[in-house]
Order: structure tokens, then sequence, then C-alpha cells
């Protein structure tokens, strides 16, 4: 069996504020399809890295998808000199979830089987409330409540204000600042939150990578004391281990940080500084699959738990879950919404998730088909067939 050809599609969906997903199909010659997923944040990044997929076929067609270590090396020792991390990242992770479906699929196993076997039955899932939907106390109150009563038992928002306008300047990183009003209004939100949420469910707090040193410090503060905060996700810029360090020693939060990381070498100093209580690499960005299970046994061995930041389509999630069955030291799996019926057209089975929980089969592979006549009928600027 050979790798015959690699295609992104890139594909309109609802759910996202970007409007799309970045899907990857990998063919081979004997017509056995694997398909992963890396889904960026922004159009522009996924154009960009929908190219280099297809530049990758120069590089990987004829090969055996049975060498998936040895494709994962090949792409990311490619791109070396211009640096291995972020976009040729994100490709190897599409294209290592592509062929461990693959391989799934030709020894009929789900891929959790491959790594080791399961330790759990089922993925234990954190999810996102509707924030669109906070327009009064009231309408906080009853999205919390969905969340609650659909079995999850912990949820995640960014509480802070993202500014229009001439003070947009303050929405992402530039000065780092956050007003006191803005604040207030954090504040303000998180005690509705668990409020609405009750004592028991774990609040978890996103602050993006928005905020500099005193900033970052000063809202954890005041978060502590509004709501009862479980974590404080990127409180500062992924760029420095340094302002990490300084934020971790003075506050009493939970820090947890990731989904910016790329490989293994990236989490290293995470775990060997002590930098943080909970790691989260994306299945689909850090490396794929086989990079997931080496950056889980490495945090196993510092006791520290991995959340994998998982809230793109379908097979990122499933992807994740399918690693997560195989760990030991795994917290909770992310999923945008608490309900994931909106991926329903684009697979052909639904996913499980009842109780807060999801479900994975006994399919082989990822256990994921997609819906070929929704991508045909639904990919933009040319990516797709």
């Amino acid at each position: 069996m050979k790798i015959a050809r690699i295609i992104p599609w890139i594909v309109r969906t609802r759910g996202t504020p970007w409007g799309e997903f970045l899907f990857v199909e990998v063919r081979t010659d004997e017509g056995v399809t694997g398909w992963g997923e890396i889904t960026t944040t922004t159009r522009m990044a996924n154009r960009a890295v929908g190219a280099i997929l297809r530049q990758l076929n120069d590089l990987l067609v004829g090969d055996d998808p049975e060498q998936i270590e040895k494709i994962w090396h090949k792409v990311f020792r490619a791109f070396t000199y211009m640096g291995s991390r972020g976009a040729p990242t994100h490709c190897i992770s599409a294209i290592d979830i592509a062929l461990w479906d693959i391989r799934g699929k030709v020894l009929g196993l789900p891929i959790y089987k491959l790594l080791g076997g399961k330790v759990r039955d089922d993925i234990e899932l954190y999810t996102h409330p509707d924030q669109s939907k906070f327009t009064s106390r009231e309408a906080v109150f009853e999205e919390i409540r969905g969340i609650v009563e659909s079995g999850h038992t912990a949820l995640k928002f960014d509480p802070f204000p993202h500014y229009e306008g001439p003070a947009r300047r303050r929405d992402g990183y530039l000065h780092g600042e956050m007003t006191r009003a803005g604040e207030r209004t954090a504040c303000e939100l998180t005690a509705w939150v668990r409020e609405a949420a009750g004592p028991d469910i774990e609040i978890l707090i996103d602050a993006h990578g928005r905020f500099n040193v005193p900033t970052a410090v000063r809202l954890c503060r005041a978060l502590e004391d509004a709501g009862d905060i479980d974590w404080f996700e990127e409180p500062v810029p992924v760029e420095s281990y340094h302002a990490l360090h300084q934020v971790r020693e003075r506050i009493n939060t939970h820090i947890a940080v990731g989904e910016r990381l790329h490989t293994r070498w990236d989490f290293v100093p995470v775990l060997e500084k002590e930098l943080a209580d909970y790691i989260m690499p994306d299945v689909t960005w850090t490396g794929g699959i086989s990079e997931m299970k080496k950056v889980a046994t490495m945090a196993e061995a510092y006791y520290v738990p991995i959340s994998p930041h998982d809230a793109g389509g379908p097979i990122n999630v499933v992807a994740g879950a399918q690693v997560m069955m195989t760990v030991p030291n795994f917290y909770k799996l992310e999923t945008s919404h608490h309900d994931l019926s909106y991926y329903d057209v684009m697979i052909q089975a639904p996913l499980d998730n009842s109780g807060g929980r999801l479900k994975l089969s006994d399919a082989p592979g990822l256990g994921v088909e997609m819906n070929m006549d929704y991508l045909h009928g639904n990919f933009l600027d040319g990516f797709g067939e």
C-alpha cells in the first residue's frame, strides 16, 4: 500500500467564529482512506496551511502509510530551516491522524487498541457555553443550567470584554492590559456563572494569552474572589516562560497551558520548570496522535494531568479521545458545545456525548466516516475536490 494523494478540505460550517473546518484526506492506492483535521482559528491560516498540505504530495506520495513514525519525522525535518513549529506541525498533525485512521482500518481495530488498549470506558468532557446568549443575568443562568443538566461537570469561558472600535487594541495582546470596568464586568459574569452552576461544577477561565504579568495576576485574583474558579488558562502570551513563572508564583489558582505549544519539545520546559498544573495540547496542532501520546507520557512522569484542547471539528474531538482512552493521567477532554449535533451533517453517524461523556465505538480507525456529499457541496476556495 502507498500514499496516493493528500487533499485538504476547507469546509463551510456553523458553530465556529470563523465559519469553517479544515479536514485532510489521505488516499492510498488500495482504496483505503484516512482522515485528519487541522482547523486553525483564522481563515487566512487555514488557507496557508492548506497550501502547505498540497505541497506535501511531492514529499509523501508513494510512501508506505504504515510507517507512521518515519513519515512524522520526514515531514518535521523537511521544515527544520524555517522552523518546524506552527504551520508545519499542524500539517504533520493532520497527516499523522489520517495515517493512524488508515492503520486502524487496515487492521480492523480502533486506534486506542493500537496504542495499548483502554484504561477507561468513556471520555469525560468539559464544554463551553454559547456566550452570544449572555445578554442578561437570566440568559446566563439559562445557558449554564443547560450545560449542567446535560451531565457535564466542568465548563470553560472567557469572561473578559472584547472591545470594539478604537479600544480594540486591548483585544488580543498589544500592551496586555484590561480596564477596571472590564475587570468588574468579568467578575460579575463569573459570579453569575458560579451561582448558576452551583458549587460542584468546575469553572475554568480562559484568558487566551491576552495579558501582561501584573494584569494577569490582578485579574486572576479578582476572579478567585468572585467565582471560586478552578483554573486560569493561558494568563500571558505563550512566548515567555518567564512571564508564566511570574504569574504562577503570585496566584492561588491552577494554571493550564498548551494549546499553542507544538511537540514534546515545547512541553519540556513547562514540566521541568513546574509552570502548569494541567497541560492541554491540541491533537490537531501539536503533532497528531503520535505526539499526543508522547506528551501525555512525559506529563505522567511529572504527575501532571493532560486535558486536550479539542474545540474544533469532529475529527479533532475523536482523535484526542482515542489517545485519552489509553492515558492514565487524563483529566477531561474539551468540546466547543455541550450539544454536538451541529457535527451531524459532516459525518455519517452522530457522536454520542450523552451525560457529558464521549462514547467511542469499536469501529476501526477513528471510528468516524465523513459525509462526502456534504464536503463536496460545501468546500471553499478550491480546497477540496
